[in-house]
């Protein structure tokens, strides 16, 4: 029944590797403001509160709090570590019926269906992924496609929504 749940949340953990991926070590300790978290901040609080989401919120298997950030502080040891975790969660997903999906569960200071959790999971993933992007626009860096073309990568056949015209196309 939840199939797409199971395909969109490995599409889009892979769409945040291939961000993680066009930093650098030397970059871990670069924001754009005082006020803004470095960018080795927005990768362990990706890490962290996807434990605490899916962990407290879903109940789902996670390793401890302690265990949860890599044991070397580098880019491919965060970006490997947050795969590791990601992909490891599907088969309990999995496994989960549509009636556990739809169960209100205690979420913060609220109830939600256990459906809308894991959603509002993928949303702030993609707003920490979109905060990267605009880190490594702001360094210089090549923005990658993430939905469509970019402003640095595009290819052939691609179709962008950047007209009425090609809005009104059924």
């Amino acid at each position: 029944m939840f199939q797409h749940l199971l395909d969109t949340y490995e599409s889009e953990t892979r769409k945040t590797e291939a961000v993680w991926r066009l930093f650098e070590d030397i970059d871990l300790n670069w924001r754009p403001d005082e006020k803004s978290r470095m960018v080795r901040e927005i990768f362990e609080h990706q890490l962290l509160s996807e434990r605490r989401f899916f962990g407290e919120f879903l109940e789902a298997p996670e390793p401890l709090p302690a265990a949860v950030l890599p044991a070397q502080n580098n880019v491919a040891s965060y970006r490997e570590r947050y795969v590791e975790l990601a992909l490891a969660r599907l088969p309990f997903f999995a496994a989960q019926e549509l009636e556990w999906w739809l169960e209100c569960v205690p979420f913060f200071e609220v109830e939600r269906e256990r459906i809308w959790i894991f959603w509002r999971r993928v949303l702030h993933t993609a707003h920490h992924r979109t905060q990267l992007t605009m880190y490594l626009r702001m360094m210089g860096r090549d923005v990658p496609a993430i939905y469509g073309p970019s402003a640095d990568q595009t290819w052939s056949g691609a179709d962008p929504t950047n007209t009425e015209d090609a809005a009104g196309r059924r």
